[in-house]
């Protein structure tokens, strides 16, 4: 729904803010009271760290406090994908940041939301040496900079990759040249063309999330990377072209004139997916990197890494192979009044040993370069093999100030074509006109 500025739609849009608002503060209270009260020691420094806290990151947490014991103690502040949604999580933090809250001290970001935070943050030019930030993996550090400041660090990155399932892809008649043709960079119409060939069973054959959030958008720009665009000319978003019209079209027939993505990914963020992924032995799966580490945290302590092989997703003909690069960065808060020790963590989790904990524990692709050159390290760990060839392909989403709210807009018209609610054209003539206007705008 869309209000210009009339007095009526004034008064309905100030209610919906005002409604979030108060949901986000109640939040804010519940998840923040133990924080609050906590009583530090008298003999060591206390940081806050707010972040979805996985068994990994305590296992970092546990770890640095051992290390600095006496001198500084994180307190983890744990903000769960289970139960925050990305936006809640975005909301819930730019919250705590506009009051001036000293309540945090280093908080984690999705990396698209970098400029976005970037007034309410230290710069850590000079905390960081040239010598330290060059260990960083070029498509990790790149997302950390704003008007060529540094203002943040990575924790760690992903690319988008597409599971398949090895149960039931070993079913088809020559599922070992299928294999090979996946592993190989297969184009988007060979892909439906094997979904329309094999797909005689119940089982889901593509799961992709596509609910409307940001999710929905990796797809949509990893789509028009593969054909060279970009959803961007200057500060002006174009939506109205060719490229951008073949991508969401692939979208919405891949549910609804192929049937080869169930209807119930209108509704699905990542984490539904995966589960419907496992539940319902789904064909193949587009997601992030980290599936067996999440099985086991989320579903079962079971070791599934051998259940499913990870090839690249597929791409136009014609096109190039194209994955998003998505992933989680570390900012330090302008309000916190212990910068040193904060920082002291901060280098400890982008160190190398802090990366392979995260990684061998939970999934978490390193942003540490030293651990891709270690060649006696990935022989032990041979997918890193895979995620570096995933990783020559990587896309960026735009870093834009504007970019949280032109995303807001067309996820949502992205999911309504696709829910055939309305037509490609219209749903891309209309976002792109709402995000251009700077109309307020209501879902």
């Amino acid at each position: 729904m869309i209000k210009k500025l009339k007095k009526y739609s004034k008064t309905v849009y100030f209610s919906v803010l005002t409604i979030t608002a108060l949901v986000i503060s109640v939040l804010a209270v519940m998840l923040f009271w133990n924080v609050a009260s906590f009583q530090p020691s008298s003999t060591s420094q206390t940081i806050y760290f707010a972040d979805n806290i996985s068994p990994s990151h305590r296992l970092l947490v546990d770890l640095f406090n051992k290390k600095h014991a006496g001198k500084i103690k994180v307190i983890p502040i744990d903000l769960p994908f289970e139960k925050f949604s990305t936006n809640e999580r975005k909301e819930l933090l730019i919250r705590y940041l506009r009051s001036k809250s000293d309540k945090i001290d280093v908080f984690s970001v999705d990396q698209i939301w970098v400029p976005r935070f970037a007034k309410w943050t230290e710069p850590l030019n000079k905390y960081i040496t040239p010598a330290q930030s060059a260990q960083i993996h070029e498509q990790a550090l790149k997302t950390c900079y704003y008007k060529n400041n540094l203002v943040a660090l990575p924790l760690y990155f992903d690319i988008g990759m597409l599971y398949v399932n090895n149960k039931v892809i070993q079913k088809i008649p020559n599922h070992t040249k299928i294999m090979q043709k996946l592993e190989n960079f297969i184009t988007w119409e060979d892909f439906v063309s094997l979904g329309i060939d094999i797909k005689k069973n119940k089982q889901p054959f593509y799961l992709f999330a596509a609910d409307d959030y940001e999710g929905l958008m990796c797809s949509f720009v990893e789509l028009l990377a593969s054909q060279n665009k970009q959803l961007f000319k200057g500060d002006s978003i174009r939506l109205q072209t060719k490229e951008c019209k073949k991508s969401l079209q692939l979208l919405v027939d891949l549910v609804n004139k192929y049937g080869l993505s169930p209807k119930s990914v209108l509704e699905a963020r990542e984490s539904q997916c995966y589960r419907t992924f496992i539940s319902e032995d789904g064909f193949f799966l587009r997601g992030w990197s980290g599936l067996d580490a999440w099985y086991k945290y989320v579903i079962a302590p079971v070791d599934v890494s051998d259940d499913y092989t990870i090839v690249p997703v597929p791409h136009f003909s014609g096109g190039r192979p194209a994955s998003i690069v998505g992933g989680w960065n570390l900012m330090l808060s302008k309000y916190s009044t212990k910068k040193s020790e904060a920082m002291e963590f901060i280098r400890f989790l982008i160190s190398e040993e802090a990366q392979k904990i995260m990684y061998e524990n939970g999934g978490y692709l390193p942003v540490n370069k030293s651990i891709y050159d270690d060649e006696k390290y990935c022989s032990k760990n041979p997918q890193i093999e895979l995620y570096k060839k995933l990783i020559v392909t990587g896309v960026h989403r735009p870093f834009l100030d504007k970019y949280t709210r032109c995303s807001d807009i067309l996820a949502h018209y992205l999911n309504r074509a696709i829910a055939k609610e309305i037509s490609v054209d219209e749903a891309l003539a209309t976002a792109e006109q709402v995000i251009n206007s700077g109309e307020f705008f209501i879902k």
